[in-house]
């Protein structure tokens, strides 16, 4: 059964911010956020221009085979010029956004993309992939000056559910569908993806895929690693497609090799992977805990059982209070629970019950029972039950916008995040707090606030994920955060926790990628590359040079 494209938005994206343009805090705002937290500045920076850049010509000029898939526009070029990392959104409000690509290019198919690689390939023009641009580690932007040109490859005109197979649960999706078509284009299937990071409306399967992105469920199918049944992807010495089946133990697989190559080795054209029913029944609550460190324990026996929540994420004081989850002091552990198939209010009130054995506190007066999520099934995890659970939704979809604004009255803003063993996550999230605070005082000499999250939780582990919020130092934000982000990334390798649990490589995390990847295997990849990629033009920089 073929799909159709769903209808693309009239509304504007931002070129230099995350989201919505017409979603950002406005001025007032922004002070307001700023006035919050000491050592900002007096008034935000101005929302940055296009024409203010002084973007030049282009240093090459497409053969007429291609001139319909590129544009030379200024303000094309500008949207992807970075990502939307802090350090992205500060250069842009800075008016120094780095090198602007020369081109961007929307391919309409295979042919379209082979075609582009082999001309860069002879012209030695460099090409960064290009999906939904929420890159924030440095993933889609070019830096160095060994090519003559850039070329941005944006996929997102290659956006079609091409196939599905209801039978088999699958279905054969172009790598530059965007989140929400993917999901209009699956509904009337009933089907689902069942994959939602926070970047979903700005993100691409392509992007999830080169990633290896972590999606919004705690438990289960948390990575898009556990959807992929097949993938096509097309490089300068040639296209390949897996074949696509249920398992395999047929040597190594090829489609590990792909999934978080981050454009480095091929460009993701197409995927079958691994769709289910929409569901039908959810329930949520929220417990809240006196104690950190009981909460961790709650968690990891909630991880051990065999209940697999859908949402079971723990915010610790700081981030309940940021949230509007909790402010008497307590962290708190938002559950959810979801079935296509059959309510799940038992499994709610049997997570409840074990929370409480360690220590935990829930309301039962606010609810939290099933609630049909009708025939769409369209409510993500926790989207009913305890208010606690709407705060913290609520504020985790509008924290991006809020990022950016104080972003625009200078101060540090910014989030990371790791994944390590249970015998080492109390450890771990201590020494993050101390020492990224304690690093931000004496860089500022303002006090920061270090707050942590569990998003995804293992029988073996968890993910945390912590947010850092500073005074900067004016005109030289991003360097602060860097110094900060390397304070950080020196506590997570003294306790062998990894440098990126979900947010990918990049260019930002290569010195700890290259630390934590034995050597053996650096030698396979850098071999790999070179014959993938001959003339070293697909995102150089990331991954391996």
């Amino acid at each position: 059964m073929t799909g159709t494209t769903a209808q693309p938005t009239s509304r504007a994206r931002s070129w230099w911010g995350w989201g919505w343009a017409d979603a950002h805090p406005d001025d007032a705002e922004c002070a307001a956020m700023g006035a919050l937290l000491p050592g900002t500045l007096a008034r935000p920076l101005p929302v940055p221009r296009v024409r203010d850049l002084g973007i030049g010509s282009s240093a090459v000029r497409p053969p007429r085979s291609l001139a319909r898939l590129v544009t030379a526009d200024p303000a094309d070029r500008a949207g992807h010029a970075m990502g939307k990392a802090y350090r992205d959104v500060m250069r842009a409000l800075r008016g120094r956004p780095g090198r602007v690509p020369d081109l961007v290019a929307r391919p309409l198919d295979d042919r379209d993309v082979a075609d582009l690689l082999d001309w860069a390939g002879e012209r030695r023009v460099a090409v960064v992939p290009y999906g939904g641009g929420s890159s924030v580690t440095g993933g889609v932007e070019y830096r160095g000056d060994e090519h003559r040109a850039v070329l941005s490859l944006d996929l997102t005109a290659m956006g079609r559910v091409l196939e599905v197979d209801a039978e088999g649960r699958s279905a054969r999706i172009q790598a530059g569908t965007l989140g929400p078509s993917l999901e209009d284009q699956l509904r009337p299937h009933g089907l689902t993806l069942r994959h939602f990071p926070q970047s979903f409306e700005f993100s691409t399967l392509g992007g999830w895929l080169a990633t290896r992105a972590g999606g919004h469920y705690a438990t289960g199918r948390t990575h898009i690693d556990d959807f992929v049944q097949s993938m096509r992807v097309v490089t300068p010495a040639g296209t390949g497609e897996s074949w696509r089946l249920p398992a395999s133990g047929a040597g190594p697989s090829p489609d590990r090799l792909f999934l978080g190559s981050e454009g480095a080795l091929g460009i993701i054209t197409e995927a079958w992977v691994r769709v289910q029913e929409r569901p039908r029944h959810k329930a949520s609550a929220a417990v809240s805990f006196a104690d950190f460190h009981d909460a961790l324990r709650a968690v990891r026996a909630l991880a051990q059982s065999d209940l697999s929540p859908a949402n079971c994420r723990l915010l610790d004081s700081g981030e309940a209070a940021l949230s509007g989850a909790a402010r008497d002091g307590c962290a708190v552990l938002v559950l959810g629970f979801e079935s296509a198939d059959e309510p799940v209010t038992a499994r709610l009130e049997r997570a409840v019950a074990l929370a409480r054995s360690h220590g935990g506190r829930h309301d039962a007066a606010n609810g939290g029972g099933d609630t049909a999520a009708g025939a769409s099934g369209d409510t993500a995890p926790g989207a009913s039950g305890d208010a606690a659970v709407g705060a913290w939704r609520s504020a985790f979809l509008r924290m991006p916008y809020l990022r950016d604004g104080l972003a625009r009255m200078g101060a540090v803003a910014e989030t990371f995040e790791t994944a390590a063993t249970w015998d080492r996550i109390p450890g771990l999230i201590d020494a993050v707090r101390t020492e990224v605070g304690a690093a931000a005082l004496k860089a500022t000499g303002h006090p920061a606030t270090v707050n942590c999250r569990l998003t995804h939780v293992y029988p073996d582990g968890a993910a945390p994920y912590f947010t850092v919020l500073a005074a900067g130092r004016p005109g030289d934000e991003v360097a602060l955060w860097d110094d900060l982000k390397a304070v950080a990334g020196e506590v997570l390798h003294r306790h062998r926790a990894t440098i990126t649990h979900h947010h990918a490589v990049g260019r930002d995390h290569r010195p700890d990628y290259d630390r934590q990847r034995p050597e053996p295997f650096a030698l396979a990849l850098r071999a790999a590359k070179g014959a993938l990629d001959p003339h070293g033009i697909l995102n150089p920089g990331v991954l391996v040079d």
